[in-house]
This record gives structure tokens, sequence and C-alpha cells, in this order.
């Protein structure tokens, strides 16, 4: 008894490592049991070369010490493509230009150390924060779009993606659902920035 108590105790104290145990025998499992997922044509996304991107500064100067430490704490790396990221999903050509500036995929902080936003859901990431920003995709002539996009539609995308590239089929899908259930924040957001613009503009 004193045995399953200490077992238990070391679970508690140590429970970031559990988390992260149990998922991937969740996901082992799945994966093990669900290959046509894995192997299967979601999106049909090819590429050629990895995006070529910068790390931006994090600006915490002149924020004063709490504001310096709450964007410490808080705030995500941004990353600014340095080169024009060409893709297709299945026939259809895109591009994401050079200049345009992300943050990888929204992890959260707890578990980033685990996660990395630029680690395997970087490519479905990329996509997903471009198509959030401009509610579309941008076609390889850099003057036509895909059309207008929904907010789930985007999350789908995410979601295909990565399951293509990565193959964590459990992984993908958690993503996928954390954004449908929190992502109205950061698409709002991208929303209402937009409707400020057209103000400023008229």
């Amino acid at each position: 008894m004193e045995y399953v108590d200490f077992i238990k105790d070391q679970l508690l104290t140590w429970w970031q490592f559990t988390l992260v145990g149990v998922l991937i025998l969740i996901g082992f499992i799945v994966n093990l049991f669900d290959r046509q997922a894995r192997h299967e044509k979601r999106v049909d996304f090819k590429y050629k070369e990895m995006p070529h991107m910068r790390p931006i500064l994090i600006p915490t100067r002149d924020k004063g010490f709490f504001g310096a430490i709450w964007m410490w704490l808080l705030g995500a790396r941004q990353w600014e493509i340095t080169k024009d990221f060409h893709y297709s999903l299945g026939k259809d050509q895109f591009v994401i230009p050079a200049g345009f500036q992300f943050d990888g995929a929204s992890v959260p902080k707890f578990l980033s150390a685990w996660l990395s936003p630029v680690g395997v859901l970087l490519i479905g990431g990329l996509v997903h924060d471009y198509a959030y920003k401009y509610q579309t995709l941008l076609k390889k002539n850099k003057k036509s779009r895909l059309g207008k996009i929904t907010q789930k539609r985007a999350d789908e995308i995410f979601r295909d993606i990565n399951i293509e590239q990565n193959g964590f089929v459990l992984l993908n899908k958690l993503a996928y659902w954390a954004l449908r259930l929190g992502g109205f924040v950061a698409w709002n957001g991208h929303r209402r920035r937009d409707s400020v613009t057209q103000i400023i503009k008229k």
C-alpha cells in the first residue's frame, strides 16, 4: 500500500511528465490502429524546401521591469519569412511571401518545453497563421487568392497538413480541437485589426 501511495505521489509531483507520458502512450495506440489516417492524402500538401525564416527580437527593452517580465512569460517569439515559401494543396500552387511574420504553432507555455511552436507543427502553423491573418491563401502568381475561407476551414488545413507531414494523428487532432475551442480569439483579433485598417484608409 505504501508503494502505491509513493507512486501516486510521484505521478502528482511530476504531473507534466505524467501527462506527456500518457499522451505519448495514447498517441502510440492511435497511430498503431489508425495507419490509414497517417498515410491518406488529406490535402495533398507538397513543398520543395523548408521555410527560410529569422527570429524577431522580443521587445522587452523599455517596457519597464514588470512589463518586460510580462512579455517574457506570456509573449511569443515572432518569426519572419525571409524567402518566398512555395507549396501546393492538390493541384493548386500557393506562396507565403517574404516578410510575412508569424509565431509558429500556438503552444501553451507550460507545454513549450515538450512541443516547440516551430517544431513538428511548424509547416501547418505557418500556412494556418497566414490563413488566419488574411482569411484566404495567396496563389503562386501573387495576384489571385483562394477565396474567402472560414476559421474552421483554416483549422482543418492546419490539422491535415500536419498529419501528412509528421504522422502524429492524435497530437494534430488535439491541436485542432484546441484551435476550435480557443482559436476564435486570434481570428477575431485579426478581423478587428482589418476593420481598423479599413477605417484608417477611408
